[in-house]
Parts: C-alpha cells; structure tokens; sequence
C-alpha cells in the first residue's frame, strides 16, 4: 500500500486550518472585484459574490469526499474474468493549484482484476473527486492509479490523462491547441511492456 496517497488524502479533506465562512469567502470576492477596478455594489455584480462562492464549493468538491471509500464494494462473481478491464474518455474539470485556472481533459483508466471487479461508475468518481481539488495533472494521474491499485488489489492499473490547461492557453505564453498527456502504470502494466502497448492501443 502507497501511504503517501492516503496521507494526501487526510490533508486533502481534513486541513488543518479553520475554513472561513461563506460571508468571508463572499467578501473576498467583493476585494477581488474592486481590485479589478470594478463597484461590487452594481446591479450585475451585486450577486456575484454569492454565485463565486457557490461554484467554488462544486470545483472543490472532492475534497470532501473519500476516493478510497467509492472502491470499497467490489464484485467477486467473475467467472475468472482476468483480462484488462478499460473505462475510456472520461472527461473532467480541474483547476490548476498555480492559477486557479481551469484544466478540461480526458481520462483513460485501465485495470487487470485479480479475483473481483469494481463498479465501472466508481472509477469514473475517483477521477472526479480528485479533479475536483486544486490540482497538477502530474499529481492527479498518480492518485488516481495509486488508490485504484491501493483499494482494488488488481494486477496491474494504468491511468493516462489527456488536459487543456487555461494557465497557458487564455494566460502566459497563450499557446492554443496544446494538451499535456501524463501517464501511470503500476503492476503487470508496469512490467509488461505488451500489457501497456495494449492499454496504449485502447487508449490514443
């Protein structure tokens, strides 16, 4: 087991520091607004601060939840099912932890049972609860695989990422059209490089 994801984890959805309130989250919003040399108090932007604050409590969602918790019910009526199991296309919304700005991508998980399957729908969760966190890509690949493989127990996970980042496409070097693929193989997909070129395959 990779304590390291577990501890993420417990820093993730338990921080230490008292969370602010929603009032203070909202004025924070009205400093931001002023300082970008706007009157919060006009009437399009009076509710803003309240709508801020209430789509920030859904892009970070996830630290609220428990990924490990999802993959917990597990299926053991396989017939001897061992071949690699692939959900594709997966796709989700993130933020990067530099800019808060907004990552849109697609994720491939990939997985080889060893005696019991998970639910298709969970893994597609695991994705979202740790998209939804402040977020490198990097990190979030290497989460995903390691608690698939820390709960589930399979032979082998691959988890590869496809993402737009804003923080260099709408800011900085403006570079359109680019994406960055990240990739993670633990196990048999680590060790096998036909397992991983058949995971590749599915997944480009």
């Amino acid at each position: 087991m990779n304590p390291n994801v577990h501890m993420l984890d417990r820093r993730a959805s338990q921080p230490e520091l008292k969370r602010p309130s929603r009032t203070e989250v909202e004025a924070a919003v009205r400093t931001i607004i002023r300082w970008a040399g706007e009157d919060p108090d006009r009437d399009g932007l009076i509710e803003t601060p309240a709508r801020v604050t209430r789509s920030f409590e859904e892009h970070f969602s996830g630290y609220g939840q428990d990924p490990a918790e999802m993959l917990q019910k597990t299926f053991e009526e396989i017939e001897g099912y061992d071949e690699m199991i692939v959900l594709r296309d997966i796709r989700f919304e993130s933020h990067c932890e530099h800019h808060i700005a907004p990552i849109i991508g697609r994720a491939w998980v990939a997985y080889i049972p060893d005696g019991r399957v998970v639910g298709i729908s969970k893994l597609a969760r695991v994705v979202d609860v740790y998209a939804k966190r402040l977020q490198i890509q990097e990190k979030m690949t290497a989460q995903i695989a390691n608690t698939i493989n820390d709960v589930v127990k399979p032979q082998g996970v691959g988890v590869i990422i496809k993402a737009t980042h804003h923080c260099m496409t709408t800011r900085g070097v403006h570079k359109l059209g680019t994406d960055l693929v990240t990739s993670r193989m633990l196990g048999c997909f680590r060790d096998s490089a036909l397992t991983r070129q058949e995971f590749l395959g599915m997944a480009v």
